[in-house]
């Protein structure tokens, strides 16, 4: 495989990047990038992976376009309420890079179905608003062997973080969370949110999910980033793996 003429103005701010290149360009699109919520998050990381020219995007979200979804889901406009929302989001791809093939999936990820949605991804990005819903990919990418780029908002404050927790020093998310905290799931209705912060995080997510594919850069995997809006403050924490996790410790 060889990078067309277009392909080679397309992504040239990529390829005069010495730590991407024209290799690291044909990396991205060889990879297949597994997106699980297509909303706040998942905007921004769809926009800038189908931009950077992710060959293979599998998106996953069971919702359609909500009017109050537009304050922050950039992917969406007002007519298209009521809309699918994998829908818009694979039209919105098409018409920005026609190198990149978008299978959308309109139904909820389970316990059931998450090992045969996820299975060939090379990496998974979770921006999804339900816990349960993180539990279960969280999982199936653990026993795929898939790095986890899981990206997290709540009012003015942000998470993200990789994991590899197949790895003998590397945490899974289950290292982070535990298997039942036994929090109620409080979505952005219910807590609010700043508009433009999941823009933020999903950008950073989008990175992450570069950087597994390129390997550029330090391997962010075991390490949290905590972002605050209010103190405009970023701060990166080691995750441990914790040696009684029921999931990946042995």
């Amino acid at each position: 495989m060889t990078l067309t003429d277009t392909q080679l103005e397309r992504y040239a701010r990529h390829i005069v990047l010495r730590d991407v290149g024209g290799a690291g360009q044909m990396k991205l699109l060889g990879a297949h990038v597994a997106v699980i919520g297509a909303g706040a998050i998942g905007s921004p990381v769809i926009q800038y992976l189908a931009a950077a020219g992710v060959g293979r995007l599998t998106i996953i979200d069971d919702d359609v376009v909500d009017l109050s979804n537009l304050q922050r889901q950039v992917l969406f406009a007002t007519a298209d309420e009521g809309a699918p929302k994998v829908e818009r989001a694979a039209a919105v791809v098409a018409a920005l890079n026609p190198d990149v093939t978008v299978h959308p999936v309109p139904e909820r990820i389970t316990a059931a179905n998450a090992a045969t949605l996820l299975e060939g991804a090379d990496v998974v990005v979770d921006g999804c608003d339900n816990f349960g819903t993180r539990l279960v990919v969280a999982d199936a990418a653990l026993a795929l062997r898939i790095p986890l780029v899981s990206a997290s908002i709540g009012q003015f404050e942000g998470q993200l973080a990789v994991f590899r927790g197949w790895e003998a020093e590397k945490p899974c998310y289950r290292c982070l969370v535990g298997d039942d905290p036994g929090l109620p799931d409080q979505t952005c209705s219910e807590q609010g949110v700043l508009g433009a912060l999941p823009g933020v995080m999903g950008s950073l997510a989008a990175l992450e999910a570069m950087r597994v594919i390129v390997g550029f850069g330090e391997d962010n995997a075991g390490k949290l980033l905590l972002v605050d809006a209010l103190a405009f403050r970023f701060r990166t924490v080691t995750l441990p793996k914790d040696p009684g996790c029921s999931t990946c410790a042995a």
